[in-house]
This record gives C-alpha cells, structure tokens and sequence, in this order.
C-alpha cells in the first residue's frame, strides 16, 4: 500500500463510518470500491480493520441477503469477530418473535458468504478461528446450526468417529454440512463451544447422534435443545454497548440504542 493511501485512509474510515451511521450503506460499499480502485484491496481491509466494529457489523448486516460487498470479501478476521458481537443489535424486534428461522437464514447466509468467500484456506481457517473464539461468534454458530439440529447432530457422531478426516462431501447433504465441517476442521474448541450452546446436555457420545427428532415443530424435544428463538435472544444480550466497545469494561447490557 503507498504512502499516498496510509495518508488517507483516516479520511476513508471517517466517511465510511459517517456513511454507514446515516444509513447510506450503498455510498459507504462505493466508499470501499474507490478506495479499492485507488490503493488497492490491502485499504479496504485497513479501513474495515480500522473502523469500530459495530459499524462494520451494521454495514455487512445490509448485505445478508446474498448481495456482494467488498466488506464480505475483504474484512479481517479479526475484524469480522468482533463485528459478530453487535450483528443482533440489527435485528428487527418483532421478526425474532414471529419468524426467527428467517433472521438465522440470513445470519448463515452472512456468515457463509464471509467464511466461503474467499478460495484460501488459510484465511477461511482465522476467520472461523477468531469468530468461534468469542461467546457471541459461538452464539452465533449455534443459531445457524439451530436450523438443523438432527443433521448437526449426526455430523458430531461423524466427527467423533472420524477426527480428522471427517469431510462435507462424506457427510449431510444439508446445507450448513459445509460450514459445520469447516468449523470442527478449523477450531475443535469452537465447534464445541458451539454444540454447548445449542444442546446444553451434548456430550462426546456418538449416542446422542442418533436421537430421534420429530416432525412436529410443537413437540418437545427429547433432550436439551435450545431454539433458535432462544438463541437470537441470548445473542442480542450478549451485544455490547458502544460506551463499553474499547474494551475498558466486560459489562454488557442489550444492546438498545448501539448504534446512536
């Protein structure tokens, strides 16, 4: 990155953030293509890196629905970690309550967008690490696979008798197989922080696989499960305030009013 762009990347990040605030998501993603055009990719990253991350978090919600962004491309891992911490904060109220299948649709379609965005293994690899690093990533991870517990499930069974060489292709067809695979493969810690969060009760048994799931959506589970109701809630209590976003306090609150 030239000296010209370390100069203006302050400028950048200060517009981009303004942009993103106002609610003006389509001119902040045009922020980031000229300054893509102008210095390169390596300043969108510094941008994306550089900026708070609730802002990123706002901006990247503005593109769950499969539409591409430079931010989807080109966020740090690290970056796109934190950011994970405020995505609740965009979410409507009253579709958590009435349709929260649709609000974890889009979370899975964010997240595998950013995770499988990228052909580098190396790169998709610190990006599932750093996100399933924190309880709300963990949180996060646990809502996608809320969508289909009984083929979680099974695809634990396979890890467990697999380890290693356990692959999506040998796996569910489902899906969320790929992203689940990637994430046991890229962080066993994670992927069992993840499992935790959705069935409370899970434990290294490849019994558990075999549970029978009903196909009524009314019917009690025969175990501890945790809907993917629940799970957007106890996502949204996980998001910080922005008073406490540089980390001078763990204390976090619900998360109203983040982003004034």
């Amino acid at each position: 990155m030239s000296e010209n762009a370390d100069k203006n990347l302050p400028a950048i990040s200060k517009q981009v953030t303004e942009l993103v605030l106002a609610g003006s998501l389509s001119h902040a993603e045009q922020a980031f293509a000229d300054a893509a055009e102008a210095h390169g990719d390596l300043a969108v990253a510094e941008v994306l890196q550089s900026i708070p991350p609730h802002v990123t978090a706002l901006h990247m919600a503005g593109f769950d629905g499969g539409k591409l962004s430079l931010a989807t491309l080109l966020v740090p891992p690290k970056a796109w970690a934190d950011s994970l911490a405020y995505i609740a904060a965009t979410w409507n109220e009253d579709l958590m309550e009435d349709d929260p299948e649709r609000i974890a649709e889009s979370l899975f379609t964010h997240i595998h967008g950013v995770v499988f965005g990228t052909e580098d293994e190396e790169r998709r690899r610190e990006l599932l690490q750093e996100a399933s690093a924190t309880d709300w990533g963990c949180t996060a991870f646990a809502i996608v696979f809320s969508l289909a517990p009984k083929e979680v499930l099974e695809l634990a069974g396979e890890i467990i008798s697999k380890g290693q060489y356990i692959t999506a292709q040998t796996s569910s067809d489902n899906d969320i197989a790929p992203l689940a695979v990637a994430l046991a493969q890229a962080s066993e810690d994670g992927w069992d922080r993840a499992l935790f969060e959705l069935f409370p009760e899970f434990r290294h048994s490849a019994d558990l696989a075999d549970a029978e799931f009903s196909d009524d959506p009314d019917e009690e589970p025969a175990f501890l499960q945790r809907s993917t109701k629940e799970l957007l809630h106890r996502l949204r209590k996980q998001v910080p305030s922005t008073r406490n976003a540089s980390g001078r306090t763990g204390r976090r609150s619900l998360g109203t009013g983040i982003f004034s």
